[in-house]
């Protein structure tokens, strides 16, 4: 698994379980849903993206967009 793939993989997660959250206990998780996104906006211009630092650090070999 690449870096690439490990942030997918990680924000794909975290948006399904926000929207479990949003649904069956309180609306306001769904907060979290829209900063996953925002994030993932952002990172497609900069290039930073904090979870691929984090899997870097963890040893997850490189891959394409995160360098």
């Amino acid at each position: 698994m690449t870096v690439d793939r490990a942030v997918l993989l990680f924000a794909g997660l975290i948006v399904l379980v926000s929207l479990a959250l949003g649904y069956y206990v309180s609306p306001y998780w769904y907060l979290l849903t829209a900063f996953v996104g925002l994030n993932l906006i952002q990172a497609s211009f900069t290039g930073f993206c904090p979870a691929a630092i984090i899997f870097k650090k963890l040893g997850i070999k490189p891959g394409e967009a995160f360098h």
